[in-house]
């Protein structure tokens, strides 16, 4: 079986790196070769980008944050994914072009499509086969991420992350082949089994 390339998306506090983690374990479990990463970061030069875009003193337009995104995006996948493809290592990534389309095509309103154009040349190819979008209820999402300290993003208002939900919610519309909807509500182990049934539905391991 060809490697595979999975990544899983969802609004701030969805409960994404509790279930990659849990998700992880179940693959080491089966013997799965695969890396781990994340977006923006994964890497030297994309650690660096992902610390410009986070930090909250920086300003920054629309359109200037979306291609900071992508071009972390297409370091990463220069220097991890597709090398990590090529060796028959699956890839597990937590967010991947799905984000940049939900947060700056709808969150920064610059369109579905102008988003991804951007980032077909940064990805050069380098889809994923499959993808979990953890869907929550925004305001619940939004309650979670009130507490605590916030980066740039997380300080936004509630109108755009509401905005972020719907465009997670046309990505797993028109990409519903390769997209599971999983509900993010009730406990971590209803969640995670909701994630495994999925997959055994959809990917043969």
């Amino acid at each position: 079986m060809k490697p595979l390339f999975i990544t899983f998306e969802g609004p701030d506090k969805a409960g994404k790196t509790t279930q990659i983690a849990l998700f992880c374990q179940a693959l080491r479990d089966r013997g799965v070769d695969f890396i781990q990463t994340r977006e923006p970061g994964g890497c030297p030069v994309c650690e660096k980008i992902r610390a410009v875009i986070l930090d909250k003193d920086n300003e920054m337009g629309a359109v200037c944050e979306a291609l900071l995104y992508a071009a972390s995006r297409a370091e990463l996948v220069e220097r991890v994914i597709a090398p990590a493809l090529r060796a028959g290592r699956w890839v597990i990534c937590d967010r991947f072009v799905d984000s940049s389309i939900a947060y700056q095509g709808y969150g920064r309103g610059l369109g579905y499509d102008t988003v991804a154009a951007v980032n077909a040349i940064a990805v050069a190819g380098n889809v994923p086969d499959f993808t979990f979008y953890l869907d929550i209820d925004p305001r619940q999402s939004m309650k979670r991420a009130a507490e605590g300290e916030k980066d740039r993003l997380e300080q936004e208002s509630d109108a755009f992350f509401l905005r972020t939900v719907e465009g997670y919610r046309e990505v797993a519309s028109r990409a519903a082949d390769r997209v599971a909807v999983i509900d993010a509500s009730g406990t971590i182990e209803e969640v995670h089994q909701r994630i495994m049934d999925a997959f055994a539905r959809r990917v043969s391991p």
